[in-house]
């Protein structure tokens, strides 16, 4: 019984293990089970492209499926990573099922959404990773609940807000990484609880305030990298106890004050970035102790005083940047020492001078060398080949002077020259050809001279070449051809001659060529055509003529095209081949034919100038389709037909420019809808009908210029709405009426021409209130009635003054006088009256002529008294004076002849009476008249009364003699008895 006993009982607990086996085994694979079904779930949300969860299916164990990690006892997923898997969709709340999960890495993919809340639950999860996708939201607070999570990535997302405060709870966290986001809001106070951080990213956010003091918590922080936020003021000293830091980044803040010596400290550090922030005062001197610095940029702010920074000390400094500051003095002389690790020094665009710096010679490592935007002067060295692993020498916009060095051509990895605007002379050395590295030479802005050598064109990798504003002269190299990567040609404004070159055609890179304000001639060649990648071509301001090839109709890239003041001639259709054109510039040539039609399929086209040549035909009505349109001048060439109405489709257009031309019809009232207009010039055409009222509209308007038509019709009152409007010119049209009122609005008039027109009425006194006007006021030739208002008086900066051939009436008013600007007055032809200002004067006749009642300098003197009432005398009341003075000196003449007569006679009779003893008679009439001798006698005059001598009371010297008239009165009377 005892063996049956034992039988069945070692049989029962063999099934109780069996069973526990299977139990155990079943609860296993349920384990299994449900992270297999919670990822399928996972899956079936997202969209896989690529395929990268290709085979997670349940005929697979999830431990081998595609960025699955299981536990050592394949039970348990403990990790899911779909880095850069091109998944996209939301992230799925399902993830904080997966209980176990110690690494999430979702990063750079194309995840959308929101971080889920529920993440929090996964109380296992070490690493953290989302960053670079499309997430959007705040970071969940919940975050704050992952005690064991020590990286932290979410950055380069869409995620806003702030950091959450329960950020500081994660004690393990050593990375925690949001840059690149719009988050915003302050840095955590708490941030220095997190005694374990080494990594700290923060860039390229909206974070503001200041950096905590409690920073220097993290004590084994080893990067700190909060660039391109708002964080203001000073740099905390505290930074300078966290001794494990290597690299700090504070580049693009506002940070302020001066750099904290304490930072002398940071043993470890590597790197040490403060560009572009506020900072000021003197680099601190104690930066030299930083014996592990790499590179040290400090550009950007606001430091004074000189450089203290010594390579001597920094024996690992490679990069040094302190651009853009306020910095004096120049380099010390102890900066470099033998075996100087420095390959870039920056140091552009400060206060430094003197010569160029020959302690930097001592630097033979350096590759990159700024010097520019500085004071420096004197020669560039001939010893610049010591630096013979330069690689960029940018020494541009100094007071350099003397000629560039041939020695320059031994340095043979040099790849940029940029010597811009200096005072540079001399010819460009030959040996620059030995440059086979050279890539960029900029030479602009210079006082060089001479020919381009030859040997440049050996310098086959160069791609861009400016010459711009020196005295180069000669021809272009003809073997310029062997430039092929040449993408840059810039050679305007020299005074180079001769053609261009046929193989400049082969330098089919080339992208950019100007040649404009030179001497060149010539014409085009055909191996343009091969330039297939030429996008922009100035050669303005030469003397190039011919027709343009056909061949050129091929350039498809073509941007920019500007031909003007050349002589070319025949068609410019090739040049409209291309459908990129945002710029046509073919002014003042000599081009003929109608205008291409097909320049409606630049659909980017913005400036349209074909002025000044001898274009024939109508103007296109695709020209409607040029949406982007804003500059249109065909002015100056022999166009017809009206404008035609497709273009009121151009509603962006800001100048139209049609004078000169045989342009018909009415001025399209459409033109009021272009709201961006500046300046419409429609003179000399054959415009006619009325100024549509609906220009009023264009407010934008500074001038307006349609003179020179058949316009009738009165001046719109909705010319007032051009509030803007410097510029007002409608003269020689046929316009009636009276200048509307509303024009006093234009306050900004300071050109206003209405002459040789048939406007009425007076000149409106609201004139007076625009005080800008300068150029001219010409109201000459109208119907213009009534006295010039002496509001004009106010017009204090006019210039010109033209009223002449009107009807004004009245005085010249005093307040004209005070225009101290006016150097042009023409008042002529008008029926004013009284005395000229006396300020005047100095004006010519002509400016006062055919005023019949004006008087005063320059034209003839008023009356001497100085009543007003008195006024000159008329052209009859002169005839008259002068007959009454003609016919009283006859009748005076008359009487006097005819008492000479009675006296000859009387004298006959007495003479006759006296030889009968008439002597007695004779004395005693020589005593009565006391006559002497008329040649002697003092003191007589002619009595207008009695028309008889009267003698001298002087006689005591008188001589007797004969009177030759001695008659006595008594013998005249009695001889008239």
């Amino acid at each position: 019984m005892k063996q049956i006993y034992s039988y069945w009982l070692c049989n029962f607990l063999l099934l109780l293990t069996i069973l526990n086996t299977s139990f155990v085994a079943t609860l296993s694979n349920d384990a299994d089970a449900t992270d297999t079904n919670l990822l399928l779930r996972i899956k079936s949300e997202l969209l896989d492209p690529l395929g990268a969860m290709r085979n997670w299916s349940p005929t697979t164990h999830v431990c081998n499926w595609n960025g699955i990690t299981c536990d050592v006892n394949q039970k348990h997923v403990i990790g899911l990573n779909l880095y850069d898997s091109g998944i996209s969709g939301s992230i799925s709340v399902e993830l904080s099922n997966l209980i176990s999960l110690q690494i999430l890495d979702l990063s750079s993919n194309s995840l959308n959404g929101s971080i889920p809340s529920e993440l929090g639950k996964l109380q296992n999860l070490r690493t953290l990773q989302l960053y670079s996708n499309y997430l959007s939201g705040n970071i969940p607070k919940e975050i704050g609940n992952l005690n064991k999570l020590q990286v932290l990535r979410i950055g380069d997302n869409f995620l806003t807000g702030g950091i959450p405060p329960s950020i500081i709870n994660l004690k393990e966290l050593t990375v925690l990484g949001v840059g690149y986001c719009h988050l915003n809001g302050t840095i955590p106070v708490g941030i220095g609880k997190l005694k374990n951080l080494t990594s700290l990213d923060l860039q390229m956010n909206s974070f503001s305030g200041h950096i905590p003091e409690e920073i220097q918590g993290c004590e084994n922080l080893q990067n700190f990298a909060a660039s391109n936020n708002m964080l203001e003021g000073n740099i905390p000293s505290s930074i300078g106890s966290l001794k494990s830091l290597k690299i700090i980044n504070l580049a693009n803040n506002t940070l302020s004050g001066p750099i904290p010596s304490s930072l002398s400290y940071l043993s470890n550090l590597t790197y040490l970035n403060f560009l572009g922030n506020k900072l000021n005062g003197e680099i601190p001197y104690e930066l030299n102790s930083l014996i592990q610095l790499q590179k040290l940029d400090l550009s950007g702010n606001n430091f004074s005083g000189s450089i203290p920074l010594l390579n001597s000390k920094l024996k690992s400094l490679e990069t040094l940047v302190l651009s853009d500051n306020a910095l004096t003095g120049t380099i010390p002389r102890s900066f470099c020492f033998k075996g100087s690790k420095l390959q870039q020094l920056f140091l552009a665009r400060n206060i430094l001078s003197g010569k160029f710096p020959l302690e930097l010679l001592s630097c033979s490592s350096i590759q990159q060398l700024d010097l520019s935007g500085n004071s420096f002067e004197s020669e560039i060295p001939s010893t610049i080949d010591k630096l013979q692993n330069l690689t960029d020498l940018v020494l541009n916009n100094n007071t350099f002077v003397g000629s560039l060095p041939r020695e320059i051509g031994n340095i043979s990895t040099l790849e940029g020259l940029f010597l811009f605007g200096n005072s540079l002379k001399g010819e460009i050395p030959v040996e620059i050809g030995k440059l086979k590295n050279l890539n960029t030479i900029y030479l602009y802005d210079n006082q060089m001279s001479g020919f381009i050598p030859r040997e440049l064109t050996n310098c086959t990798s160069l791609r861009e070449i400016d010459f711009f504003g020196n005295h180069f002269t000669g021809h272009i190299p003809e073997t310029i051809g062997k430039l092929k990567n040449l993408v840059l040609l810039h050679l305007r404004q020299n005074d180079f001659h001769g053609p261009i070159p046929p193989s400049l055609g082969y330098c089919k890179s080339l992208q950019i060529l100007a040649l404009a304000d030179n001497k060149l001639s010539g014409s085009i060649p055909h191996t343009f055509s091969y330039l297939s990648e030429l996008f922009k071509i100035t050669l303005y301001n030469n003397s190039f003529e011919g027709p343009i090839p056909h061949s050129l109709s091929s350039l498809k890239n073509l941007k920019i095209i500007n031909f003007s003041h050349n002589k070319f001639s025949g068609s410019f259709f090739p040049l409209t081949a291309s459908n990129s054109l945002t710029l046509l510039d073919l002014t003042n040539n000599s081009f003929s034919g109608s205008i291409p039609s097909n320049l409606a399929n630049s659909s980017n086209l913005r400036r349209l100038r074909l002025a000044y040549n001898n274009l024939t035909g109508t103007i296109p009505s695709e020209f409607g389709q040029l949406n982007d349109l804003d500059f249109f001048d065909l002015s100056h060439n022999s166009l017809t037909g009206e404008v035609p109405p497709q273009f009121s489709n151009s509603r962006k257009i800001e100048h139209i420019l049609l004078s000169n031309n045989r342009l018909s019809g009415e001025i399209p009232p459409w033109l009021g809808d272009f709201q961006q207009l500046g300046e419409l010039d429609l003179s000399y055409n054959n415009f006619s009908g009325k100024v549509p009222a609906e220009i009023g509209n264009c407010s934008n308007l500074l001038k307006l210029s349609l003179h020179h038509n058949n316009l009738s019709g009165e001046i719109p009152q909705e010319i007032g709405n051009l509030i803007s409007l410097n510029v007002f010119n409608i003269q020689s049209n046929s316009l009636s009426g009276l200048i509307p009122s509303t024009i006093h609005q234009c306050k900004k008039l300071y050109e206003l021409r209405l002459s040789q027109n048939f406007l009425t009425g007076t000149i409106p006194i609201e004139l007076g209130g625009l005080d800008e006007l300068q150029v001219i006021l010409d109201l000459s030739k109208n119907l213009f009635s009534g006295e010039i208002p002496s509001s004009l008086g106010n017009l204090m900066k006019l210039e010109r003054l033209n009223l002449s051939s009107n009807q004004l009436q009245g005085k010249i008013p005093t307040s004209l006088g005070k225009l101290t600007s006016l150097h042009v007055l023409n008042l002529s032809n008008n029926h004013l009256e009284g005395q000229i200002p006396s300020t005047f004067s100095g004006f010519p006749r002509s400016s006062f002529l055919n005023n019949s009642r004006l008087c005063g300098p320059p034209l003839v003197s008023c009356s001497g008294s100085t009543s007003e009432g008195k006024m000159q005398l008329s052209n009859t009341q002169v005839a008259v004076i002068i007959v009454a003075i003609v016919f009283t000196s006859t009748m005076i003449c008359l009487v006097m002849l005819y008492i000479m007569l009675r006296i000859w006679c009387n004298w006959r009779k007495v003479s006759i009476s006296n030889a009968d003893g008439g002597a007695v008679a004779t004395k005693k009439e020589e005593s009565r008249w006391g006559c002497q001798d008329h040649k002697t006698r003092n003191g007589e005059y002619w009595n207008m009364n009695s028309f008889g001598f009267i003698p001298s009371p002087d006689k005591n010297n008188s001589v007797t003699t004969t009177c030759f008239f001695n008659l006595k009165m008594e013998a005249m009377e009695n001889a008239n008895i």
